[in-house]
């Protein structure tokens, strides 16, 4: 493509320029207005410059990414709901051997876990989980937030929705999901492996130097803790789920009052019976002796002070037994029913929850049947809205529709910004060097890719550079192609792990970190890149040679 004229140029790099420092630096002081609004604000210059018209500036919406990324939100808005989360939280304490132990966990479970519901996601969720678990054990948060974020970004490489750059990879490349995944699986369980590896050997004193538990705060996390999350992993705020904590606070109701030598809705209904049944024979008897007490303590008070009293209170006595017994009686059958009740929404919140699992691992085993991915997670969601049987808005608001607007205003800014000829003057220049047919080519493209990542953010490299990057590899073989596409979800995704800014899931888990209520701690950025610089470059490379 031939360079467009300078004015085009210039006017261009200035409103591409203004994008980029709003996408990372979102706060700067002489314009704080977030990344949304600088998106939509490059994207306008885009148009008022004229260097892409405005029917040009609505063709470059990518739709089926937008519906791609829209549906995985909502679906993680029900899994929420049905407290996956909290089962992956409960997951990393569960039986742990120490602190080393704990951080395998960390990135395990992590990384697994970002392949299908998006590293960002998994980081919001499970930032808090990590610190309370830190805090019970005594051990310093910093390595096991450093797992958390290093880990997601690097498990989320390995599949089409594990993160937004591999949305655009995957719709614009037509790769199937399932031919993705196997594609980048075996460098991402390698990568997860060494990435816990070098953890470990880098905080291995910090590790090491556990204090002794006995002599710790003795605070355990205890289920509230551990399973009373409260946000929503589309907005990243603190939004409640309603619908979620009534039926957790009945199904604790049930729990409460169940026997734990019975099973079932039948034996918990005759174990209520029995207890009521008891109580109110107990009831009865307490009732029946305060009235002889009371009858007796009259006739005293008669013998020595002729008061008035006396009579009121034999009178009162067998009133008290009448009452008590029939107030007693008529609230046996309200009680049990109550159970009956609670037995009921057990059942059914049990079966909702199963309906939505299901739901999920229908989608993912869609998308491996080659199925149009855009359009299956869609489905997906809205099963899952209709199962739900009651108004959507609540968890349709959950949805993070400023990160759809941001992807649209970045869309039209990198669009008009191709048009201005510099990205394809830049890959002209380096494509005889970055040829994926030599070990140097190779090694050659990851830097450029690394670098654009850090500078420029890993979702416009992947916009600015991915269809030239293909069409290169395209010309030796299709083969050659789907490698070139596969590299470069690998090393954009993994480039995030270098510095703190290189992607969303880090600066998830620092904020997440810093605001958490009582356990807030501040995840500094040369603590993270003394960390990001070697471990990007080992796992990048070694990931590199096992992309198929």
């Amino acid at each position: 493509m031939v360079m467009a004229s300078t004015v085009k140029v210039v006017l261009g790099s200035i409103a591409f320029g203004i994008f980029w420092v709003l996408a990372v630096f979102p706060s700067v002081p002489f314009l704080p207005i977030g990344r949304t609004a600088g998106s939509l604000l490059g994207a306008m210059l885009m148009v008022l410059f004229s260097v892409i018209t405005p029917d040009q500036a609505y063709g470059a919406i990518d739709l089926p990414i937008l519906g791609l990324l829209f549906a995985t939100m909502v679906v993680s808005v029900y899994l929420e709901r049905a407290d996956m989360f909290k089962y992956l939280g409960k997951l990393l304490s569960w039986k742990s051997k120490g602190a080393k132990d704990l951080i395998c966990r960390v990135c395990v479970i992590s990384a697994i876990s970002s392949a299908f519901i998006t590293n960002d996601t998994v980081c919001v969720v499970l930032t808090e989980f990590v610190l309370k678990i830190a805090r019970q054990h005594n051990l310093p948060p910093h390595p096991f937030l450093v797992a958390l974020a290093s880990s997601a970004n690097i498990g989320s490489a390995a599949t089409p929705i594990g993160n937004p750059q591999n949305l655009v990879i995957a719709v614009q490349s037509k790769i199937p999901f399932v031919d993705f995944l196997f594609g980048v699986l075996p460098a991402m369980l390698v990568g997860i492996v060494v990435n816990a590896l070098f953890l470990i050997c880098m905080y291995w004193r910090v590790l090491s130097a556990q204090k002794d538990e006995e002599n710790a705060t003795g605070e355990v996390v205890g289920d509230e803790d551990v399973v009373s999350h409260q946000f929503s992993p589309a907005t990243l705020s603190h939004h409640s789920s309603i619908n979620s904590q009534e039926g957790n606070s009945r199904l604790e109701t049930v729990n409460m009052q169940s026997s734990p030598n019975m099973n079932g809705p039948v034996a918990y209904v005759d174990a209520t019976l029995r207890n009521r049944a008891s109580s109110v024979e107990n009831e009865i008897h307490w009732v029946s002796s305060s009235g002889f007490e009371s009858g007796r303590n009259s006739n005293a008070s008669k013998e020595g002070i002729n008061d008035g009293f006396s009579p009121k209170k034999e009178e009162t006595a067998p009133s008290k037994r009448i009452v008590s017994m029939d107030t007693l009686t008529d609230a046996l059958p309200t009680q049990s029913s109550e159970g009956k009740e609670n037995v009921t929404t057990k059942w059914k919140m049990m079966l909702w929850k199963f309906c939505v699992y299901l739901a999920t691992i229908g989608m993912l085993l869609a998308m491996l049947m080659r199925l149009n991915m855009s359009w299956t997670a869609i489905t997906a969601a809205l099963a899952l809205v209709v199962l739900d049987f009651r108004d959507a808005r609540p968890c349709l608001e959950k949805v993070s529709y400023s990160l759809l607007v941001f992807f649209c205003g970045m869309f039209i800014t990198v669009d008009g910004f191709n048009k201005t000829g510099i990205p394809t003057s830049f890959w002209d220049m380096m494509e005889p060097y970055s040829r994926i047919t030599h070990v140097s080519g190779i090694a050659v493209l990851a830097v450029v890719i690394l670098v654009l990542s850090n500078l420029a953010s890993n979702v416009p490299t992947v916009l600015l550079l991915g269809g030239k990057i293909a069409a290169s590899a395209a010309a030796i073989s299709s083969a050659h192609e789907k490698k070139a596409w596969l590299i470069l979800a690998w090393v954009s995704t993994v480039a995030g792990n270098l510095s703190l800014l290189g992607s969303a899931a880090n600066l998830i888990v620092c904020e997440q970190a810093r605001s958490a209520p009582h356990l807030g701690y501040n995840l500094s950025f040369w603590n993270h890149l003394k960390f990001g610089v070697p471990s990007t470059l080992i796992v990048a490379a070694i990931g590199l040679t096992l992309i198929r």
